[in-house]
C-alpha cells in the first residue's frame, strides 16, 4: 500500500560506535525520503566518528576504523544532512528509543539547530511489537516474504523498514493510512526529549522518567532542589536532555 502522504517522510537507519545515545557516534546513516508523490531520495554515507569503533560494534555492522578513516566526520555534512530532513517526519526501525536521539546529539554536538518538535515519528518496531512481537530480520520475513540476506547494513535495513510498513498498512485493516495516526500507534508514550528521561504526564506536565523523582514535576524538583538541575548538567546525560531542562528551569523563572 502506498503511503498517503502530505509531507515527504524519511525513513532512516544508523550504524553506530554503540549503543550509549548520550556518548557514542554514528559511522553510517543511510536516509530514504519518500515523497508524496511517491518519489524515492536515497542518500547513504559512512561518517568517521572521531573515536575508535569497538570490535563488538564492527561485528554488528562490519565497519572498521580502517574504512572510515577517510570519510568525514558528522560535523562536516551537518548542514547538508539538515537541508535534507527539513521539513520532513520520521519513519524507522526502533528509532524513537535510538536512532533519533543518537541523530540529535550528533546536530547539537555539530552546532546545527534543526527543529524536531513540529515533526512526526513512526517507529515500524512499536507496530510490530504491538502486533506481532518480533525482530525486523522476521518482520521482513513474516511481512514481505524475503530473506534480509544484508542484516544491519544502513541501507538494506531502512529499505526493508520502509517496505514493512507498506506491507503493514496492507494486512492490517485498522491501521490507518496517515502519518500522524501512525505515528500516534507507533508511540510508547509522550516523551519531551528523545531518551525518555523527561516525560510528559496525562496534564501535559513535564516529569521525570527515572531515579527517585520518578513522576514529579521537573519545575517543581528544580524548585525545591535546585542542586538537582546541576547535578543533571554536569552528568552523563545526553545533551538534548539538558537542553530539555534548561528550557523549563528558564521559562519557570519567568514566571
Amino acid at each position: 500500500m502506498k503511503l498517503n502522504l502530505k509531507r515527504p517522510i524519511i525513513f532512516f537507519d544508523l550504524e553506530t560506535t554503540g549503543v550509549d545515545t548520550a556518548r557514542d557516534r554514528i559511522v553510517e546513516i543511510s536516509m530514504i525520503k519518500i515523497m508524496p508523490d511517491g518519489e524515492e531520495i536515497v542518500r547513504t554515507r559512512r561518517l568517521n566518528p572521531g573515536m575508535h569503533i569497538p570490535e563488538e560494534a564492527t561485528a554488528v555492522h562490519g565497519i572498521t576504523d580502517e574504512d572510515v578513516k577517510d570519510c568525514p566526520s558528522f560535523a562536516q555534512v551537518a548542514k547538508s544532512l539538515a537541508q535534507f530532513v527539513q521539513g520532513c517526519d520520521f519513519g524507522g526501525f526502533n528509532s524513537n528509543r535510538f536512532d533519533l536521539p543518537v541523530l540529535v546529539e550528533e546536530f547539537l554536538r555539530a552546532g546545527v539547530d534543526v527543529d524536531f518538535k513540529r515533526r512526526r515519528f513512526i517507529d515500524v518496531q512499536n507496530i510490530f511489537h504491538k502486533k506481532e512481537q518480533r525482530t525486523l530480520v522476521a518482520a521482513y520475513k513474516f511481512y514481505c516474504d524475503r530473506d534480509l540476506d544484508d542484516a544491519h547494513s544502513a541501507e538494506a535495513d531502512t529499505r526493508a523498514t520502509y517496505e514493512v510498513l507498506k506491507a503493514q498498512l496492507d494486512r492490517y485493516p485498522d491501521l490507518e493510512n496517515d502519518v500522524d495516526a501512525l505515528a500516534e500507534f507507533s508511540s510508547r508514550g509522550e516523551t519531551a526529549d528523545y531518551a525518555g528521561r523527561i516525560l510528559y504526564d496525562d496534564k501535559g506536565v513535564e516529569v521525570f522518567g527515572f531515579g527517585k523523582y520518578r513522576g514529579r514535576s521537573v519545575a517543581e524538583v528544580f524548585a525545591m532542589e535546585p542542586s538537582y538541575y546541576a547535578w543533571m548538567m554536569n552528568g552523563d546525560f545526553p545533551l538534548y536532555t539538558k537542553k530539555v531542562i534548561t528550557e523549563i528551569r528558564m521559562r519557570e523563572k519567568q514566571k
